[in-house]
């Protein structure tokens, strides 16, 4: 691959993918002599050190290059440093980091509580920031982002890859050419297995003060989505949920999985010692920080939702009813769009559906994996026009890389960034924004008992079409 070439092209990937931004996307500003773009990283936990971190060294090394990595714990710098296969310098100091090697891209992988302190100063430094979802936590954070992105003129993208997978690129489509009609309502309902859901509530997604609840931390998904496909904005929010399943509602409850005396009779024992990755990175460097990754599900700090449900108006008028579920027997999610001529229904990984179901813990290891994308089966979609019957359209689907997300993702950054996009896939500060403020109005109703409005969190103002 020609070096010169492939660095504009990253570039200008960057500036296409902010574009969705409320302000101005600018230029970036990097100095053309440099060979390869110079990336840092700040947070080396499992998503900073396999997706946005050893799979750009193994699969864009010829045009860009790590040139530090940053976290509060040692222990998983070192191991962080091994895994990806770079050998740049390491740091506890995030801002000495950024002086000492003025990066041109930094990508944000903290904790969510945190992206906004790594944004801001990023963007601040003079540096085009890449971040993880969700954007931030709050309201106040957000308009920090929002401000800092416009006094810098850099770009800032947000990593939503659920976006770039074939199956919800076809939703799309089929919204697009309104083969139902004007969209009216939409029924959205996700559900989260005992393996996967329940993980969220051994980490430090459990705690609001820092991953803001499952309405942000899961739900900026599942959000964004919805915002993206009805091509519209948040409007008002009223919603309710609880903590009903998990933290202090358990039988029994111990350290650690590790040391539990409840094993034998604990469903959700789970042990990490099986996981030699896991306990490189998190138990083997637990004395620096004190950070547990198999802490115990009932623990009695745990302090977000386990079960959550919102009504949400979009600035067309479209109204979506939503539900979240953190134990269900098995993961998926089901969605209706109802419209002025009929109604799309499509579904992912409901076990009864398939002939071959696969363990609900195989099914999230497949999910996380960044293997091949060949095609493992089609999944069905449902078009039903009034007084007319039923169509069934089958989508190509792919399981490994969330649906063929990441890859995807990764290819119109650094592949193909000048290709023209039909399904506006990408996203930036405003759909990053956008799809959090649901979930932060979400917590606000249910603290409040009341509708809240998204114009009243931040400078923001929904729009009728997301792109006018």
């Amino acid at each position: 691959m020609n070096i010169d070439l492939s660095r504009r092209s990253f570039l200008s990937s960057v500036s296409m993918l902010a574009a969705t931004t409320a302000f101005a996307p600018s230029a970036f500003s990097f100095g053309k002599n440099k060979e390869k773009l110079k990336v840092a990283l700040v947070g080396t936990g499992v998503r900073g050190t396999s997706f946005w971190g050893r799979r750009l060294v193994d699969q864009y090394s010829d045009i860009l290059k790590f040139v530090g990595l940053c976290d509060i714990n040692p222990g998983r710098l070192a191991y962080a440093k091994n895994y990806i296969g770079v050998d740049c310098k390491t740091y506890g100091d995030f801002d000495q980091m950024m002086r000492d090697n003025t990066p041109d891209l930094l990508i944000v992988t903290t904790t969510d509580a945190t992206h906004h302190r790594y944004i801001v100063r990023g963007l601040d430094f003079g540096c085009d920031v890449l971040t993880e979802k969700p954007l931030t936590t709050d309201e106040d954070k957000c308009q920090m982002i929002l401000d800092a992105e416009r006094r810098s003129r850099k770009n800032l993208i947000v990593g939503f890859n659920y976006r770039w997978n074939p199956y919800a690129t076809k939703i799309k489509e089929l919204l697009q050419e309104e083969v139902v009609g004007k969209i009216t309502s939409v029924d959205f309902h996700w559900y989260l297995n005992t393996y996967h859901g329940a993980s969220y509530f051994r980490r430090w997604h459990g705690l609001r003060q820092v991953g803001g609840t499952l309405w942000v931390h899961k739900a900026t998904h599942h959000f964004d989505l919805l915002n993206w496909w009805l091509d519209s904005d948040p409007e008002e929010v009223f919603a309710y949920g609880d903590l009903e399943h998990y933290g202090s509602n358990g039988p029994f409850r111990g350290n650690n999985c590790r040391d539990c005396a409840h094993t034998e009779v604990c469903d959700y024992y789970w042990d990490i010692t099986k996981s030699k990755g896991n306990m490189d990175l998190y138990v083997k460097n637990e004395i620096h920080d004190g950070y547990i990754r198999d802490n115990c599900l009932f623990r009695n700090e745990i302090n977000i939702y386990d079960k959550m449900s919102a009504q949400i108006k979009y600035a067309d008028n479209t109204y979506v009813n939503y539900s979240l579920t953190t134990y269900s027997p098995f993961e998926g999610w089901r969605i209706a769009f109802n419209g002025s001529k009929g109604r799309l229904e499509a579904w992912l990984d409901i076990p009864y559906n398939d002939k071959k179901p696969l363990s609900q813990e195989a099914l999230h290891a497949l999910e996380m994996s960044q293997g091949d994308d060949k095609i493992e089966k089609y999944e069905p979609l449902i078009v039903h026009k009034l007084w007319k019957d039923f169509e069934t359209i089958h989508v190509p689907y792919s399981r490994g890389g969330h649906g063929g997300g990441d890859k995807r993702l990764h290819e119109k950054i650094f592949i193909h960034p000048d290709q023209e996009d039909p399904y506006d896939r990408a996203a930036g500060v405003r759909d990053g924004a956008m799809s959090i403020l649901i979930g932060v109005a979400a917590r606000k109703s249910i603290e409040r008992g009341q509708p809240i409005k998204i114009a009243a969190l931040t400078d923001l103002q929904p729009r009728v079409r997301r792109i006018s």
